[in-house]
């Protein structure tokens, strides 16, 4: 699977945090020792996954599908323009529409204020095929498989990779489990 995908417009999709695939692919293509000068590039390019919650999609419908899907969604329904979809989700910050893909997985439609970007696209909470996880946590992850990527996960590696994006060290058990876990699912085990 390639990293840089074609998104069609009017769709907004951030496939580093939301697309279990993409994810997974990034760790794997992005390998590299952790005193390497390319890193400052990789930590640019997770900053976009913010630092709130988010839902990510883990089921079987390729990324094109799911932008094929809504796409048809939106013509099928007259949504389209970005007048139209505008009225249909409204513009105010907790205005937004769920629509179900034949996955039976939920996806949330919001207005996004840009010319040809208009309909921002995500998991829905609690979506089927979909899980939850906080931003620092899949940094973390990210970072650790990238750069250091032993097998035995040990706090000290734990931390080092923290330290890359910027974050305090672990000082919470239940913080550390949820990092490993997450590098396990990265994994795929």
């Amino acid at each position: 699977m390639e990293t840089d995908i074609r998104i069609p417009r009017p769709l907004l999709f951030n496939p580093l945090k939301h697309y279990l695939p993409f994810i997974r692919n990034f760790t794997v293509t992005r390998v590299m020792p952790i005193n390497d000068p390319r890193l400052n590039e990789l930590k640019r390019e997770i900053k976009h996954i913010g630092t709130c919650v988010m839902d990510i999609y883990k089921g079987n419908l390729t990324q094109e599908a799911i932008f094929s899907e809504v796409t048809g969604y939106l013509e099928t329904n007259r949504l389209i323009s970005r007048n139209d979809f505008m009225a249909w989700t409204g513009t105010g910050y907790n205005d937004f529409r769920i629509i179900t893909l034949s996955d039976t997985s939920q996806w949330t439609l919001k207005y996004n204020n840009n010319e040809t970007r208009y309909v921002h696209i995500f998991p829905a909470r609690s979506s089927p095929h979909s899980f939850r996880t906080k931003a620092n946590t899949l940094k973390s992850a990210i970072l650790y498989l990238i750069a250091i990527g032993k097998d035995y996960i040990t706090d000290d590696d734990l931390n080092a990779a923290r330290a890359l994006a910027g974050l305090s060290p672990i000082g919470d058990v239940a913080d550390a489990e949820a990092v490993t876990e997450m590098i396990g699912i990265l994994r795929d085990l």
